[in-house]
């Protein structure tokens, strides 16, 4: 996904972690001391992200797990995955049978953290704002088939949309609906730093060293309602700079428990070998790789070049040498549990096909080998993707009809050249919005798209999305999704790799693991508590 930043200086009164014993057991319920959870995502403040938090720029996994802790969406995805159910909302149906107006009523009492009440016209400045300042990093184009929002008194939204969307209860359940006050939040200019503020299940305090989030402390809000069940009072989020670091924290007992990421590596170990008192736990998982093209760049503007690729790769050898379980081959923008899948790319090129690679290259006139570099990020997937691109240079390299280079950087760099089109072929991977097929073609083929791709599809903008998003039955919308997808496959837009597997790891003594992290890698960590576990 993205980002952006602005220098900020270090935040006042830095945080001192508290510590519980690791492998304890304390009751079920919340305790005074933090459950103490590892990442390895970073949060930064500089010149190229200067609102991380901010729901009108936020659109990474990451900054999205800071925000579903402490800033409320009318709509949630429930414990166990499916259809979204209301959080602030008390209600929320589309009063039409076009699924053009969509109502939603507030919960009674509701209110900020900070005390202030929280009303219909909140959830309007809200999402009016989003649109207003619409970041070119940001999710402002989740809500590209609203038209506007009207309220009625203080406890109805009424959202008018341009075209029929039977996904948009799921775009109110991400941060890019998320409500704040604009008592905190200006309506035209993003929050700069790291505060958030909200009327979700936590308050955070951060602190920040050299412009960089080291530790968020996820305290319990006392205003908060809603439909989440808070299992403890708080929760402390710690960075890492790599796996091998968090992981040795988790082993040393110095965190209860350790989610995004753990590498290849480490769960082959964990599954293997687990140290005393920690167990993983393998989750469902929609996280998607590929590789995106700039479709304007002269090495790949030929189509052939793009196909040649796609049938060349082999995902399963890819994968067998990189990340062993904790990935599956993709051949489809849409992950294979996701309604509406289809396997267009095997079906298009199979899979490390040299001879389709080199017809293809032939039939187009395309001298070989096709010198290219392949640029992925360094510091954003996990310690796999320098291995991965290594393993890909040498596939491709000895099909004899590709010269391929591989250069990786840092985020900060590499995602805004990535954005201005300097690089032709680039890794990048996709964490869902919402678990619906919708969620991995728009956000690659509409207009205003995530990649800043210059490649456009006339029948899939005006044509197969707006169709697709009129059926609430998704089983209806397959055709349209098919479709979709067998264009992506001849037309090669971007090269889907592979579909990850979740898996956390945690200490004994801490319950509700299994329900800490959702399908769509959202982090649920109101659902750990103390207790008899695993």
């Amino acid at each position: 996904m993205n980002r952006k930043t602005m220098v900020l200086t270090a935040a006042a009164g830095l945080l001192t972690p508290a510590l519980a014993a690791c492998g304890t057991a304390s009751g079920g319920g919340a305790g005074s001391a933090a459950i103490v959870v590892g990442t390895t995502d970073r949060f930064e403040a500089a010149d190229f992200a200067p609102a991380p938090f901010d729901p009108a720029y936020a659109y990474d996994a990451g900054a999205w797990n800071i925000l579903r802790q402490t800033v409320q969406t009318l709509m949630h995805t429930p414990r166990g995955g499916g259809q979204p159910v209301p959080e602030a909302a008390s209600a929320c149906r589309f009063t039409d049978s076009g699924n053009e107006s969509y109502r939603c009523t507030l919960r009674p009492g509701l209110k900020f953290a900070s005390g202030d009440p929280l009303t219909a016209k909140d959830v309007k400045f809200s999402i009016d704002r989003v649109l207003a300042i619409k970041d070119e990093n940001g999710p402002s184009s989740l809500l590209s088939t609203l038209d506007n929002v009207e309220v009625k008194g203080e406890d109805t939204v009424i959202f008018h949309l341009k075209t029929p969307d039977a996904t948009f209860p799921f775009k109110l359940s991400t941060p890019a609906a998320g409500i704040v006050s604009e008592k905190n939040y200006d309506a035209k200019k993003l929050r700069e730093g790291f505060a958030v503020d909200g009327s979700g299940p936590y308050t955070m305090k951060a602190e920040v060293k050299e412009n960089r989030l080291v530790r968020a402390v996820f305290s319990k809000n006392p205003h908060y309602k809603g439909d989440i069940k808070l299992q403890n009072d708080k929760v402390e989020l710690r960075t890492y700079p790599d796996s091998p670091a968090m992981g040795k924290a988790l082993t040393d007992g110095k965190i209860h428990m350790v989610s995004r990421t753990l590498s290849p590596a480490q769960i082959t170990e964990l599954s293997a070998n687990p140290p005393k008192g920690v167990k993983l736990v393998p989750m469902p998982g929609l996280e998607i790789r590929y590789i995106g093209f700039n479709t304007d760049a002269p090495v790949v503007k030929d189509k052939a070049v793009r196909q040649a690729l796609a049938a060349a790769v082999d995902r399963s050898a890819l994968i067998s040498k990189v990340y062993g379980k904790s990935a599956q081959p993709l051949y489809s923008l849409v992950p294979t549990s996701v309604t509406g899948h289809v396997n267009s790319f095997y079906n298009k090129y199979g899979d490390g096909n040299t001879p389709k690679a080199a017809a293809l290259l032939k039939e187009a006139g395309i001298k070989t080998p096709v010198k290219l570099t392949l640029h992925y990020t360094t510091d954003h997937y996990g310690d796999g993707t320098a291995a991965e691109f290594e393993a890909l240079k040498a596939q491709l390299n000895a099909t004899q009809l590709f010269d391929i280079t591989v250069q990786g950087s840092e985020w900060a760099d590499f995602r805004p050249k990535q954005k201005k089109g300097d690089h032709a072929a680039y890794g990048l991977g996709w964490f869902p919005d919402y678990p619906d097929a919708d969620n991995f073609l728009a956000p690659f083929l509409e207009q205003d798209n995530f990649l800043g791709t210059p490649y456009a599809n006339n029948a899939v903008r005006t044509r197969l999305l707006p169709e697709s998003r009129r059926a609430v039955d998704r089983n209806v919308a397959a055709p349209a999704i098919t479709e979709m997808q067998d264009i992506v496959a001849e037309d090669v837009p971007v090269l889907p790799l592979w579909q990850g597997k979740q898996y956390v790891a945690a200490r004994d003594g801490i319950t509700g693991v299994e329900w800490s992290v959702n399908a769509i890698s959202d982090l649920q960590l109101w659902e750990l508590g103390r207790g008899v576990s695993g």
